[in-house]
């Protein structure tokens, strides 16, 4: 099959996402010449606000974002197309990707007409950045045990919210948060209860602390809620379907190329450490990363359109999660399997600086957007074997 035909034999309009890939790849070859391969390393980490307002100035975020709230109604692949070139240069751009990759989608399919004309526009500008409140201590990735709660004030017109988020990405660079939470007693089922509200994170009684992680980065947070009022339009959907909304939206979170792109720059600098003339061993290992990275990119458009179709592929996008995730963290041991070169935190080769920060990274990559166990749990349910 031709290279071409292969890139784009999922995407509907080939020519045009041909011309927009061209477009994008030129866009960062100036934008990025001068970021050097240890921050590209960083991937979708990477935290730029200027970066993201470029990029909305171009149309480039809410492209699946119908034109009459600020996006450009482009469609699920053209984004796709975008996204993939961003995180394969390694763009910084961490400021919009949960507003753009999941909170803008979850207004649009869930929210009122008066908060998608609100939150969406600022969304695709790229100037309006928000963060997931999904998991809490003692609950993780099982979300139907959390425990913070909303419930209605005295004359019932607001919510006032209790209780802890933690691994909350970027909460102390957002503005808003979605959060899920409890708004009533669990029925007979766990996930019954549940709600969604938007959280200002300015309001009065919201702390947020951020958390070091091994590399010095401070990406997690824990954000607390004492007390806090929030209005009756902060609700997104139906009170009670909150469980049914946020297995919806993680759909979107654990489908996309960022769930086996976040170890490309590693790949990158071991290439060019390999050279022109790999001897067997290292033709062999990089070959089957690359088609590795083939299947999983072409399983990630399939769930991609299902998402367009409306669907809510949940199994298939945890599959997407789980073998991406897998791959991600098998790159560094692949790498030093390939050369004895070192990580090195500071000095040594350029190679040797990513692969320190990539070793120091991955082990967070099978946690962030669910663990490994909860997903192979979602898949089982999938196939109907539990």
């Amino acid at each position: 099959m031709p290279v071409d035909q292969f890139q784009y034999s999922r995407i509907p309009d080939a020519a045009a996402a041909s011309a927009l890939r061209a477009e994008v790849r030129a866009f960062l070859a100036d934008a990025l010449h001068n970021r050097p391969p240890q921050l590209r390393a960083h991937s979708w980490m990477g935290f730029d606000p200027e970066f993201s307002r470029k990029l909305g100035q171009r149309g480039w975020i809410g492209m699946a974002v119908p034109r009459e709230y600020g996006g450009t109604d482009a469609g699920a692949f053209a984004r796709y197309v975008v996204v993939e070139e961003l995180l394969a240069a390694g763009a910084p751009v961490s400021a919009h990707w949960i507003a753009d990759r999941q909170s803008a989608m979850q207004l649009l399919n869930y929210g009122t007409e008066a908060q998608k004309q609100r939150y969406l526009p600022p969304i695709c500008r790229g100037e309006s950045y928000f963060c997931i409140g999904m998991s809490e201590p003692n609950s993780g990735s099982d979300l139907a045990s959390i425990k913070t709660r909303a419930r209605r004030d005295s004359d019932g017109k607001r919510w006032i919210l209790n209780g802890q988020k933690l691994w909350t990405t970027n909460a102390q660079h957002s503005h808003y948060m979605i959060a899920l939470v409890r708004t009533s007693d669990t029925g007979k089922a766990r996930h019954e209860g549940m709600s969604q509200f938007i959280v200002d994170l300015r309001l009065p009684g919201i702390t947020v602390r951020p958390i070091r992680d091994l590399v010095g980065s401070e990406h997690f947070n824990e954000v607390f809620f004492d007390d806090v009022v929030l209005e009756a339009d902060a609700l997104i959907g139906v009170e009670g379907q909150g469980w049914e909304q946020v297995t919806a939206e993680l759909a979107f979170e654990r489908s996309g190329p960022e769930r086996f792109l976040s170890s490309i720059a590693l790949v990158h600098t071991l290439i060019d450490a390999v050279g022109a003339q790999p001897d067997p061993l290292q033709a062999r290992e990089i070959g089957r990363i690359t088609a590795r990275l083939m299947a999983l990119r072409q399983m990630s458009l399939a769930v991609t359109a299902q998402l367009a179709a409306g669907a809510n592929p949940a199994w298939a996008a945890s599959c997407v999660k789980d073998l991406g995730t897998s791959l991600e963290q098998e790159i560094p041991e692949i790498a030093q399997l390939l050369l004895e070169t070192a990580p090195c935190a500071a000095g040594g080769t350029v190679h040797a600086q990513v692969l320190s920060y990539v070793m120091q990274s991955a082990p967070s990559f099978s946690l962030r957007g669910g663990t490994r166990e909860i997903l192979r749990g979602i898949i089982a349910r999938g196939l109907g074997l539990r």
